[in-house]
């Protein structure tokens, strides 16, 4: 009878062990695929200027997607270096593309093709500048790009008398932000006061990059938690049979 209570046991416990080996294989296939993943599409990055406050503050880690600078967008945070201004990799935010006019200020508020633009992520309570500055017309290929803390930042207002009028190249662009990530302030909030002159640019997929990460995780510690539980479950079962069979049968 014992080999009985052996053969009823085992099947399940197979089962159990195959299904745990599934969930782990499946979880270590999304966790290291999320990795690999945003690994390939995004680059990370420490601030450490206070230009960008309160957006992104000194000494913040953040989370750039690898973009073409030809897909930069109104109202983007980007990375980008432009030997005439720094040797270093700076972060900005475009406020003007090719062909745009951009000035200030009206009210204090920045004005781009006429319309003003309503910037809630400057901090509260300040003019979009600290001193107007004329109207300046975007060469094609070229962004205008301003610092969210206005009354502390090198941008292309630092550099109107140089032969670009404070312009960059799109080429000198490398990367979007898509997020805060040290500490966990989150995704940037979409610079909605841009839209009503065109598209915004899309989030990255570092969303589904997380989700993917935390899938797995979650995946391997649960399949190797009923793998394990399972085999003891199995075990105890094994072991009330064996004490119930009798005298006998042994």
């Amino acid at each position: 009878m014992s080999g009985e209570s052996t053969t009823r046991t085992a099947p399940g416990g197979r089962a159990a062990q195959r299904i745990s080996g599934i969930a782990v294989a499946l979880g270590l296939v999304l966790f290291l695929g999320g990795f690999a993943w945003g690994a390939v599409v995004y680059r990370p990055y420490t601030v450490p200027t206070g230009s960008m406050v309160p957006t992104i503050k000194i000494g913040d880690r953040v989370l750039a997607q690898r973009v073409d600078g030809a897909d930069v967008r109104r109202g983007d945070v980007v990375v980008f270096k432009d030997s005439s201004w720094a040797n270093a990799p700076m972060v900005k935010r475009v406020v003007a593309v090719g062909g745009d006019t951009v000035a200030c200020c009206q009210k204090g508020k920045l004005k781009v093709n006429g319309k003003v633009i309503e910037e809630p992520y400057l901090p509260s309570g300040t003019p979009a500048e600290i001193m107007d500055f004329p109207t300046v017309t975007v060469p094609d290929g070229r962004l205008f790009l301003l610092g969210d803390e206005r009354d502390n930042s090198v941008d292309s207002t630092a550099h109107l008398t140089d032969a670009a009028r404070g312009t960059v190249a799109r080429a000198a662009v490398s990367a979007r932000v898509d997020a805060v990530v040290w500490p966990m302030d989150g995704m940037l909030a979409r610079p909605t006061g841009f839209e009503a002159l065109g598209p915004l640019s899309s989030p990255g997929p570092l969303r589904t990059v997380v989700a993917l990460v935390i899938a797995g995780m979650v995946l391997v510690l649960g399949g190797a938690a009923y793998g394990s539980l399972a085999k003891r479950a199995a075990a105890a079962r094994a072991a009330r049979t064996r004490t119930k069979e009798p005298a006998g049968a042994r």
